[in-house]
């Protein structure tokens, strides 16, 4: 089956020449895969087994690097008798026309939450259609998504992901899994000892920022067990994601190391990075080599060709020697030397190495001045470098540096913070973006992609932005949402259609909020809105009418996801306003009032949870029971359970990046956040009563000590499987609480553009981490 807006635009969409960079670079060409057609049409036509199981042999799979250009990724599909024929000019070409096909044709969805996949007995007829890529690349991780939502996965859950990569063109992801056993295997050789590795190395959950350099030894000491598991495991990820062609980004060495090194190589010269993240110096201050130390090439190069004796060669790295972190000089020189150094230990291990750095350092644009920028990009030869300009939707560097002074880019989304899983995004900067990159000035871009720092929400803004790998233009995103909701759901209904069409009106049209309810209270100001609330409760509402026009629609899990989503994030809004009460009761010292206020917002807390405990993706207990299974020791276990509680909670030991991962997950919020508003609350009714004022720095300590560092501590179980029926929890809670939300309270949000919401939040994390935006 095919929309009426497929129909009408399908002949557009293939007849449009597809986009190309500006510049060609021919430096980049080696970066491709050598696994052989043959072995990558079986991995294609596996996946497709994965997906739809013996409905795969519908489908004949073929791999054909010449059918199409060098440089970009095509496919075809052609119509071959009762079967389809797909053509690629890689594996993962391949899996995309597979997805393409399944969306536009078949209307089903496969994402992060779920699949919506049923393929009618004879497959849709369809004429020749042949798509070629955009650019070169399509990129995929940020360095902190591994630790962020990948922390504790299994293969099987790696498996499903490469799957999805795949699926969504995906050819050039962040391959970081395992390295801190190579790391060791370097250092070991070199004279250091397992005690130095122990006070180097940060815990499971808190690698990416010990790999950045950031902190050193947070979470840890990191076990034997878990490096040879996470060693094991990274052979499987190369290995199936080189099977379809997709090149995959190891580490390289960016200069960090451990502070023994004063002591085994005493006339080393190592300089000491600046604190990060309120860390003080046992957990930061992280030890720099000297650029132009030999020692850095020699350490460089030794880890690369330890990583290819172990794992093979794809020849990119990714090394980022000042993220979130100030250069100990602005000096040009100084800043080209360090390139030049990054550089040369790459390629003294590998003379095919090029480098892949994220682009984030830059949005800090009171140390990162063109002179700084242009000396760091420059000193690279042109071309062995990448840049991801990796906050091209709200922050993007490359037209502030006439395209990275010639080094090629590719425009990412980052778009999530932490994991949040609030309901966000910006559709029109992602519908438009990526094509005004493309055409500007002399352009470098070679690709797009995706760099969130936690996945696993908003699954529409991800989505979306994958085609912009093929697609020839902007579209209509009112249709195109519309379109998406169907093949989410498998067709529908008009419910969920005016649903789609209102949240595409709030949530969808605003940056990040903050959230209030799941950060520690205060008697600060709460978050704005850049969206007029009622649309998101008319969507609320379409959503839960959906379940009574469409009983069919309660069986679909995506659909359930989405009503579990739309109902948890209404609540969220809702307490904004219980939140206001509270404050303006306490301001008046009205002590009735606040006390019926504060029994509302723990009474919504309540409701929420029991809200979120219905969907296996809302549980707490589904990421700490996944860090479980990892011990090979009880003491290995309690340390896994405290990675994963600290890391959404407090963030460091006594709350340095407090509430930064914060998730409203069924768990965190009955035995976390609500004891939290609880005491806040009761703190609050006390100071009405005695007549003094809100003491925030004694309420901050108590709640540090009551709450916050015992729940890190609490090893107790949480459930890993649903409780009770979301659909049924939703209808609930919208009869409960869609009353409350016509409150006048709400009227003064619609004025509000999401430019100053983005601008809030990114002022937010620019002061959490020291920046200055």
């Amino acid at each position: 089956m095919i929309c009426s807006f497929l129909l009408q635009n399908l002949a557009l969409v293939l007849s449009i020449v597809q986009l190309t960079c500006a510049i060609e670079f021919s430096t980049l060409d080696h970066l491709r895969s050598r696994t052989p057609p043959d072995v990558q049409a079986t991995a294609a036509t596996d996946l497709i087994r994965r997906i739809v199981g013996d409905r795969s042999s519908d489908f004949d799979i073929n791999v054909d690097p010449t059918s199409g250009p060098a440089d970009r990724d095509t496919f075809t599909l052609v119509q071959s008798g009762p079967k389809l024929s797909i053509t690629g000019t890689s594996g993962v070409a391949v899996a995309m026309g597979f997805y393409y096909y399944i969306k536009y044709f078949c209307g089903g969805q496969f994402t992060w939450a779920g699949q919506q996949i049923t393929l009618p007995a004879e497959l849709p007829k369809v004429s020749a259609v042949t798509i070629t890529s955009n650019d070169r690349f399509r990129y995929y991780q940020n360095v902190c998504t591994v630790s962020y939502s990948s922390a504790w996965w299994d293969w099987d859950k790696w498996e499903r992901h490469i799957d999805w990569m795949a699926l969504q063109g995906i050819n050039l992801p962040l391959a970081f899994t395992g390295q801190e056993a190579i790391f060791q295997r370097v250092y070991l050789s070199m004279g250091f000892t397992i005690q130095d590795m122990e006070a180097h190395f940060g815990g499971p959950a808190f690698l990416a920022w010990a790999r950045m350099g950031n902190i050193r030894g947070w979470g840890g000491p990191l076990p034997e067990y878990w490096m040879d598991r996470q060693l094991a495991l990274q052979h499987k990820i190369l290995d199936r994601m080189r099977s379809l062609g997709i090149i995959p980004v190891l580490p390289g060495f960016a200069g960090h190391v451990p502070a023994a090194i004063t002591r085994v190589f005493p006339k080393a010269n190592v300089t000491r990075l600046g604190s990060w993240g309120n860390f003080n110096s046992t957990y930061s201050q992280t030890y720099l080599l000297d650029f132009n130390d030999p020692l850095f090439t020699t350490i460089g190069s030794k880890f690369i060709k330890a990583m290819e004796a172990e794992f093979g060669i794809d020849h990119i790295y990714n090394a980022d020697s000042f993220n979130e972190m100030t250069p100990a000089s602005s000096d040009p020189a100084y800043l080209a030397s360090a390139a030049r150094g990054v550089y040369n230990a790459m390629v003294a291990g590998d003379s095919q190495a090029i480098w892949l750095m994220q682009g984030w350092l830059f949005v800090n644009g009171a140390f990162w001045k063109d002179p700084q920028i242009k000396a760091l990009l420059t000193a690279v030869p042109k071309g062995k470098m990448i840049i991801l300009d990796l906050y091209s939707e709200q922050s993007p560097i490359f037209s502030r540096t006439e395209s990275y002074y010639g080094q090629p880019f590719i425009w990412c989304m980052l778009h999530n913070f932490g994991g949040l899983n609030e309901m966000y995004g910006e559709l029109d900067k992602v519908n438009e973006g990526p094509f005004n990159g493309r055409n500007f000035p002399n352009s470098t871009m070679v690709g797009t992609g995706l760099t969130p720092e936690g996945i696993n929400q908003n699954e529409v803004m991800y989505e979306f932005m994958n085609e912009q790998a093929w697609r020839p233009g902007s579209v209509n995103t009112t249709e195109w949402i519309d379109l998406y909701q169907a093949q989410r759901y498998g067709g529908g209904n008009t419910n969920t259609s005016a649903a789609w069409a209102y949240l595409r009106q709030s949530v969808y049209s605003s940056g990040s909020t903050g959230v209030t309810i799941i950060h520690r209270p205060s008697i600060g100001s709460h978050e704005t809105m850049g969206y007029d609330p009622e649309m998101l409760y008319k969507a609320w509402d379409n959503m839960v009418a959906a379940t009574a026009t469409t009983p069919a629609l309660s069986g679909q899990p995506l659909f359930r996801y989405d009503l579990v989503d739309v109902s948890r994030n209404s609540l969220q809004v809702l307490a904004i306003k219980y939140y206001s009460d509270v404050i303006a009761a306490y301001n008046k010292s009205d002590t009735a009032s606040l006390r019926s206020a504060g029994v509302k917002m723990i009474d919504l807390l309540s409701d929420l949870d029991t809200l979120l405990a219905t969907d296996v993706h809302f549980l707490l207990g589904t990421w700490t029971s996944d860090a479980a299974r990892h011990f090979s020791t009880a003491q290995e276990k309690a340390l896994y359970d405290y990675n994963s509680r600290n890391q959404v909670t407090l963030w460091g030991p006594t709350g340095q990046i407090i509430d930064y991962a914060c998730k409203m997950w069924s768990g965190l919020i009955n035995r976390y956040y609500k004891p939290r508003w609880q005491l806040f609350i009761n703190t609050l009714i006390n100071c009405t009563e005695t007549k003094t004022s809100f003491d925030s720095g004694a309420y901050g300590q108590e709640v540090l000590n009551t709450v916050e560092i015992p729940f890190s501590y609490d090893q107790t179980d949480f459930p890993n499987e649903p409780e009770g029926d979301a659909i049924a929890a939703a209808i609930q809670f919208h009869s409960k609480y869609r009353p409350e939300t016509k409150s006048t309270f709400f009227s003064q949000f619609p004025n509000v553009h999401s430019s100053d919401t983005v601008g809030k939040f990114t002022h937010e994390y620019a002061k959490r981490f020291g920046l200055a935006l």
